[in-house]
């Protein structure tokens, strides 16, 4: 007993030096538990306070989440918690745009009088959402396997419940057992690449030398197989192909809503693991290590290609909103995955500009969607005929944040897209790495092969007049409002790029 107390009052005072970096953790995990207590005490009655307990406290964690952000320096980085989370500047602006979309979500939930309305409330949705976020939080630092795996799995559990949240609609039962499904499958996969690479190297730690060491010492082939898998496990949140088959059917059943969610956060936490996989692996010149048995250069630009290819193709033929929604989020991810390949800081600051931009549109589009479908009863593109004569304002907000989407001029999504093409282009002048170059060409036709299934919905709106009746009682006006200021700042975001970037 005595040989264990110095062990005991180290790792003590090693996890309290520790906590200053984890200071927004531990306000997310007071919200939760305070969140959680009140839909206790006061039942299905107590969604209104919950929701103002829920979004103030979210405030606190996105002040706290600024004030981490402009303590570190660029290059600055900390290692805590014995190793198990890393903080540096690009996780810290990862977990922003993760707190401020989580943010603008949870008054998103109470605008959508079908969920709203629902049996259930939307307490427990609260409280399920700030359990996510702090999941999502360990997502962006997590560089130990058990770490990878606890924070991945604690926000699939929360997407599972968000998924199948309305038990009266049996869409969204089927979306929540597929997600399930598929989850688990991806879980176990993701699993069994950890432990092939815990026997190669008996660590856990993706940056440790017993990583390298021991991982050289494997044939290359077992050592590709692990981090496959291991790829795989991300690939799923991600919804990269060919980890990407449960999306258009849990999209569709889900509450838009939930869609907004499913479709955003999930995805940036992703990509900021995705980058903390790979770092170790990669040099400061930015070229793979061979080492690792793995090319993740090729891997990854040649799922990019796929995952643009099958998004943007399966989007056209789609009739559904949420549907042609669900595979352009697809292949927004294969585009966004052009600037981890890059390998660079610029890549990265590509990356965080253009998921912040899609993030906005994204939930927007699906707002829109939502706010139609309330007022009018639809959900196939075919029936917006004519619509934009009778919902001018929500009309013109949806083709702006479309044209962001598309990637057209003046839009902040034109400019994503630019800084995206320009980092790679940087790259591959230095490196004439065909798979960059394939990328490139991919990512250039996918943008034209985008803009035929999001005119659809302007063509329709605006180009194709029928017989409309007024509507006296509209519902959900605060998607409208809060659409049209998102329009707007695309528009902003477009025009003044450069402030944004800088903030980044």
């Amino acid at each position: 007993m005595k040989d264990l107390l110095p062990e005991v009052t180290t790792q003590l005072n090693e996890v309290l030096r520790g906590l200053r970096f984890f200071v927004p953790e531990l306000y997310l995990t007071a919200l939760f538990i305070l969140v959680l207590v009140t839909d206790l005490l006061f039942g299905k009655r107590s969604a209104k306070l919950c929701r103002a307990v829920a979004t103030g406290g979210m405030m606190i964690v996105i002040v706290q989440v600024i004030s981490q952000k402009l303590s570190f320096n660029a290059n600055d980085t900390a290692r805590f918690f014995s190793g198990m989370l890393l903080l540096h500047h690009t996780g810290i602006v990862f977990k922003l745009i993760i707190d401020v979309l989580a943010l603008v979500l949870l008054f998103y939930f109470a605008w959508d009088k079908k969920l709203a309305s629902h049996k259930k409330g939307l307490s427990d949705l609260y409280t399920i959402v700030i359990g996510s976020v702090l999941g999502l939080h360990l997502m962006t630092m997590a560089v130990n396997f058990l770490s990878i795996y606890l924070a991945i799995e604690m926000v699939s559990i929360a997407s599972y419940l968000l998924a199948a949240y309305r038990t009266d609609n049996a869409k969204s039962t089927e979306a929540g057992l597929k997600y399930v499904l598929f989850g688990a499958a991806a879980s176990a996969v993701m699993l069994y690449g950890i432990s092939l690479v815990y026997a190669f190297c008996g660590s856990l730690d993706i940056f440790s030398r017993e990583m390298q060491a021991g991982l050289i010492q494997v044939n290359p082939v077992s050592v590709s197989f692990a981090l496959t898998l291991i790829l795989l496990g991300i690939g799923f949140k991600l919804s990269l192909v060919p980890a990407h088959f449960y999306v258009p059917d849990v999209y569709e059943g889900a509450a838009t809503p939930v869609t907004a969610y499913l479709s955003t956060l999930p995805k940036i936490a992703a990509f900021a693991l995705l980058i903390n996989f790979i770092t170790p692996f990669i040099t400061s010149s930015g070229m793979y290590i061979n080492w690792a048995g793995l090319n993740f250069r090729l891997v990854l630009s040649a799922v990019g290609i796929a995952t643009m290819v099958v998004g943007n193709f399966a989007a056209v033929w789609q009739n559904s909103v949420k549907r042609m929604l669900a595979y352009s989020g697809i292949a927004h991810t294969g585009f966004a995955l052009m600037a981890v390949v890059t390998f660079s800081g610029q890549g990265l600051t590509a990356l965080t500009y253009y998921l912040l931009v899609y993030g906005l549109a994204n939930i927007a589009a699906l707002m829109l969607a939502n706010y139609f479908e309330n007022n009018e009863g639809i959900t196939n593109i075919s029936d917006y005929k004519g619509l934009g004569f009778k919902y001018p304002l929500a009309s013109v907000a949806f083709v702006i944040i479309l044209i962001s989407l598309t990637g057209i001029p003046i839009s902040a999504g034109f400019i994503g897209k630019v800084v995206v093409f320009s980092a790679m282009y940087g790259v591959y002048q230095q490196t004439h790495d065909i798979w960059l170059m394939g990328m490139l060409i991919t990512g250039a036709i996918t943008t034209v092969v985008g803009l035929f299934y999001y005119i659809k919905i302007p063509l329709n709106l605006f180009l194709k007049r029928v017989e409309i009746t007024p509507n006296e009682n509209l519902q959900s006006r605060n998607l409208v409002i809060f659409s049209s200021v998102v329009a707007l700042l695309l528009i902003i975001f477009g025009l003044i790029p450069d402030k944004l970037i800088n903030l980044l």
